[in-house]
């Protein structure tokens, strides 16, 4: 049954005009869910990474790297966890101001202070691509001459869980289709011929990270590093809290000595306690990486187009906001573990501070607070440690998030922990101090007044 699946979504994809170095990259993935592989690093073959390098320790370097260095964000996410239905990155993050916008000025300011052309490109996906080069527009001199402001990540049908055919679904045929993961990224530089592009223009290295992540910005330090390294690829990693126990983390593998990420999916059962030993395995994955493009190219071009990596399966239903709906398996891959594939791959310690993504509304209240603030080169800046937010069921979606901050987020610089349980309505000018808390189990809406403060005891004048 199996083949015969293959063939209907190789036809579906053929006749969508995906290419077909895409499509061979997309059997490689159904073949090895076929087989029952599952990518699984057992902790007894892995050893902990050590001896890290780390970004502080670096000398000051000129701009000549980051001359030669062109800015990738992965914009194919819908932000569907907060509800949303169109790009997340066209989110209100500080004001009025989008994570694109913000963006948008972190590149111009770069390239002001360093005299660097510094290309922006986003990599967005067939549903985020209209809006997302529209918000970008507005940026007048952003565009940079002979270098498109984007490229389009490929896409594949959903399949079915039960027998791996690809779903139909009449009501809106759209949710036929999915990104197949930020590993699409080397595949989609070469099937745009964006990476020739780039390369005949004159640009040795990419500077790639997530759009939702204001962290990420251009470091015309490590940009220097990285040259100078002489690697074809390197990740940035930053010390595991207790908030970091899940999610992927580099490692060693011990039978080559090569460095692989494992991601949570690649971890079994019994090695769960191990993996999410911080103390043990003390660096995550920030998911913002550093590539050669000449070498890039030249390894595409050994593996005639498709990179080996890892599959992840991933279980979800045909529509992602009706759990009724046809469950059905999404194949990704995730670019960071291309790493195990390029000899000589480094890793880099950051701090903290290149790593603030925003993956639910928690984090949301956090970067929209007081807490953050722009500094001159549009730099998100922590003016104290970022407490702990937790908020309950009626903020996880945006429009219910809105709904209960109709003044905007309360002051947060004082506070060590919010925890909302229950439903508030935050007033205008709140402040939170301290451990926060507060909690109406009732299922009763309440309001926290204007000028209120929120404390260990709840809200109080």
């Amino acid at each position: 049954m199996s083949d015969q699946g293959l063939d209907l979504a190789r036809t579906r994809m053929a006749e969508a005009a995906v290419p077909a170095l895409a499509i061979d990259t997309f059997a490689r993935l159904y073949r090895e869910l076929e087989r029952g592989e599952s990518g699984m690093l057992a902790e007894r073959d892995v050893a902990p990474l050590v001896d890290v390098e780390h970004a502080d320790a670096l000398e000051t370097a000129d701009a000549g790297a980051l001359a030669r260095t062109v800015m990738i964000k992965l914009n194919g996410g819908l932000g569907t966890s907060m509800g949303m239905d169109r790009a997340k990155s066209l989110l209100p993050v500080r004001g009025e101001a989008t994570f694109l916008d913000v963006i948008a000025e972190q590149v111009l300011a770069a390239r002001a202070r360093h005299g660097v052309p510094l290309p922006l490109v986003l990599m967005n996906s067939f549903r985020t691509r209209d809006d997302s080069l529209a918000a970008l527009a507005r940026h007048r001199d952003l565009a940079v001459d002979g270098i498109p402001s984007d490229f389009l990540q490929n896409r594949e049908p959903k399949l079915r869980a039960d027998d791996l055919t690809p779903v139909t679904w009449p009501a809106d045929p759209e949710l036929e289709w999915c990104p197949p993961g930020h590993g699409d990224l080397y595949t989609a530089l070469q099937t745009s011929g964006l990476l020739e592009r780039l390369l005949d223009a004159g640009y040795r290295y990419a500077s790639v990270s997530n759009a939702d992540n204001l962290g990420a910005v251009p470091d015309a330090g490590i940009a220097a590093w990285f040259a100078a390294s002489g690697a074809a690829f390197a990740a940035e990693v930053a010390r595991r809290t207790p908030a970091d126990r899940k999610g992927g983390h580099v490692v060693v593998r011990r039978s080559d000595s090569r460095l692989v990420l494992r991601e949570t999916a690649q971890t079994r059962q019994q090695d769960r306690a191990a993996a999410s030993d911080i103390t043990r395995h003390k660096y995550f994955n920030t998911n913002n990486l550093w590539l050669d493009l000449a070498a890039l190219a030249d390894l595409l071009a050994e593996r005639d187009g498709v990179l080996p990596l890892p599959l992840i399966s991933n279980a979800k239903t045909v529509d992602p906001a009706d759990p009724d709906s046809t469950p059905v398996i999404q194949l990704e891959t995730a670019m960071g573990a291309a790493i195990e594939v390029f000899d000589g791959a480094r890793v880099l310690e950051v701090n903290r501070s290149r790593f603030l993504p925003v993956k639910t509304t928690d984090d949301l209240l956090l970067v929209r607070s007081d807490v953050y603030a722009l500094d001159d080169d549009a730099r998100l800046v922590a003016r104290v440690a970022a407490p702990f937010v937790e908020l309950d069921s009626p903020y996880r979606l945006l429009a219910g998030f809105d709904a209960r901050f109709p003044a905007g987020p309360p002051s947060l610089v004082d506070a060590t922990s919010l925890r909302v349980r229950g439903d508030w309505t935050f007033g205008a000018r709140v402040r939170v101090v301290g451990d926060a808390v507060l909690s109406a189990d009732d299922g009763a809406a309440r309001r926290v007044p204007d000028g209120a403060l929120v404390s260990e005891r709840g809200a109080g004048r």
